[in-house]
């Protein structure tokens, strides 16, 4: 399959999305109106019917999973490292470096890795995609917080973050179709044919959101450290995923899934919990536009690589 056929319709939607924002004929209310019915409804729906549909025999593979994991973790570590060292004499250097580590390590698993991986592998391989992205927010997000805790002495409230990753739509969905599948519960059919309608636009909506989010977000005076962040994360990510994916001999299909994952941009999720634990906004917010803009170049390289 040719890249452009795969790449041309997600660069489509999200440059639509971006251009009819930035002339302000959508306004970020009514951007952040469609968001709402994209993430509460639309994609959970999608994640849902597929993690039902989906054939488990194929989807649950330990070394899969450490052969993703184990790079965004190291990814995450390096992001640290590399920011305390920048910033050697900086005050707090563990809590901003926190941040960093997240900008170095988060995947758009939904707005992008998704939507390529459907255009380039079909949906064959989505209940591998969703045993995935289940535990990458609460993973990275938790390990953010825990050091951003060590690095500074103002108090953080467990609960509502903990309460925020079990009642995030994306996890239910995902986890109430996994739930369904191994009990095989059914769906009534006229049930299913509605949830199937409602996910219908789910990857394009997600897309037009993510052009439209871009046009609010600008490169910040911290740009060296939001491109070496995107470096990180679209190249040396990417890269560790694919070594050690090859090193286990894994299934062509299954490691073009972990690499196309672990290559996607920033997700903008990252930006805020920046702000939750008061890091690194501004060079966050730089990361997720400028790893978005530039994975368009490095999708196709990994692409054209994998397939």
């Amino acid at each position: 399959m040719a890249i452009i056929s795969i790449v041309f319709p997600l660069i489509f939607m999200a440059t639509l999305g971006y251009f009819l924002t930035n002339k302000s004929i959508f306004s970020k209310e009514q951007i952040s109106g469609i968001s709402l019915f994209t993430f509460y409804l639309s994609i959970p729906a999608f994640l849902f019917i597929n993690m039902f549909q989906a054939d488990l025999s194929k989807s649950f593979d330990i070394t899969a999973l450490a052969c993703f994991y184990l790079p965004v973790v190291t990814a995450h570590g390096v992001g640290v490292g590399l920011y305390c060292f920048l910033r050697k004499g900086q005050s707090q250097r563990l809590a901003h470096g926190s941040a960093y580590g997240l900008a170095c390590s988060y995947s758009n698993t939904i707005l992008v890795g998704l939507p390529i991986i459907v255009g380039a592998l079909g949906q064959e391989m989505m209940g591998t995609v969703f045993i995935i992205i289940t535990f990458h927010s609460a993973l990275l997000f938790s390990l953010t917080f825990i050091l951003a805790l060590r690095g500074e002495e103002a108090g953080f409230k467990y609960w509502p973050f903990v309460k925020g990753i079990m009642f995030n739509p994306i996890v239910m969905s995902i986890s109430l179709g996994l739930l369904l599948n191994i009990l095989h519960i059914p769906l009534f059919d006229n049930l299913a044919n509605g949830i199937n309608l409602l996910s219908q636009p789910a990857l394009a909506c997600a897309l037009f959101v993510l052009g439209a989010n871009l046009s609010f977000y600008k490169v910040a005076k911290d740009w060296k450290l939001a491109l070496l962040a995107t470096f990180v994360k679209l190249i040396v990510l990417p890269t560790f995923v694919y070594a050690l994916g090859s090193l286990f001999m894994l299934e062509q299909q299954l490691l073009a899934v972990l690499v196309l994952l672990s290559a996607s941009p920033l997700g903008i999720n990252a930006y805020l919990v920046a702000v939750q634990v008061k890091a690194q906004q501004a060079v966050i917010a730089s990361t997720v536009v400028l790893s978005t803009v530039l994975c368009v170049f490095t999708m196709s390289l990994w692409l054209s690589i994998l397939l």
